[in-house]
């Protein structure tokens, strides 16, 4: 056992520390990652994703419902719960606290789960890691972008209007990440197979999406400061411990099979996701206290990850 927990994530944190040791040493500039963050989040995630799905047969994609409402209502919950609280115990402001919510309750599907649960459980492992992280493109990403939205105009001075919601709204559903797992879901489930031709030409540009998504995300957070304080201790806690915990009761609530509610629970404990870093960067805000929380979530990973594999796949 300990042999295998060690080949499933001894790769994963080693391209991820090729990422962090190439901005750091100046090997690639840690500033300007666009063309990093375009290439996994435009074209070979997608792609990777949007073969899994479609591959999958009809009965497959049906056997994913669960997963998909299990594991987006956990983050759901943990992110409502981290904005309520940020908010209401601090001076955060709503935009800050949001992408601190998506950091905490969206984890690194791309960078980390995909590897990871394809190690676990073979190729087949992709389809739940592309349902996953459509549930969280669709429910947790739109939100997020709201709330910032929404922040930016109130801080500009302008009245937040129903077509600035709408336009948040567009923008986020409208991302290759999520058009191409929700596109893929649909194409299973209307009974059509994606041919092997489209499949070959798909998977030769997805079959790169973990390695430089791991890579990217090794590289993004070599440019942020680190820094310790309450917010990164308890959102280390949450996103490593609390949220797998309440993956595994809301697990129980959903009919779903023995292998389904494991897989849901591995992915619920992957350290937290980089999206809202991005964001961040990308609206200007405060991307340090994000980047804190990722870093320190990814180290304390390295335990909990271990924990997790060794509890919900003991042979």
């Amino acid at each position: 056992m300990s042999n295998a927990i060690v080949m499933a994530l001894a790769p994963v944190f080693f391209v991820l520390l090729l990422g962090y040791a190439a901005g750091k040493f100046h090997i690639v500039d840690n500033h300007h990652v666009d063309g990093f963050n375009a290439l996994v989040m435009n074209f070979a995630l997608p792609a990777s994703l949007f073969a899994a799905t479609a591959s999958a047969s009809r009965s497959q994609m049906d056997e994913q419902a669960p997963l998909f409402l299990a594991f987006g209502l956990t983050m759901l919950i943990l992110y409502l719960v981290w904005y309520g609280a940020v908010r209401a115990f601090s001076d955060t402001s709503r935009a800050d606290a949001s992408l601190q919510a998506l950091t905490i309750s969206f984890p690194n599907l791309a960078g980390v789960g995909l590897p990871i649960v394809a190690s676990v459980l073979g190729p087949t492992g992709t389809v739940p890691v592309a349902v996953a992280l459509a549930s969280g493109s669709i429910l947790i990403s739109p939100l997020t972008l709201i709330m910032v939205e929404i922040s930016t105009s109130k801080a500009n001075g302008d009245e937040i209007s129903a077509m600035q919601i709408l336009t948040a709204i567009r923008r986020a559903l409208t991302k290759p990440i999520v058009l191409a797992p929700a596109a893929g879901i649909v194409l299973a489930l209307s009974g059509f197979k994606l041919d092997a031709l489209a499949d070959a030409c798909l998977s030769l540009i997805g079959n790169a999406a973990a390695g430089v998504a791991l890579f990217l995300t090794g590289l993004i957070l070599s440019a942020q400061s680190f820094r310790l304080d309450w917010k990164v201790v308890a959102a280390t806690a949450a996103s490593d411990i609390i949220r797998p915990l309440l993956a595994v009761a809301v697990v129980y609530c959903f009919p779903m099979s023995s292998s389904a509610a494991r897989t849901a629970i591995l992915l619920a404990a992957v350290p937290s996701g980089f999206f809202g870093i991005l964001f961040a960067v990308n609206y200007r805000l405060d991307s340090t206290t994000a980047g804190s929380m990722v870093i320190a979530s990814t180290v304390f990973s390295i335990a909990t990850m271990a924990i997790a594999i060794a509890a919900l796949f003991p042979h």
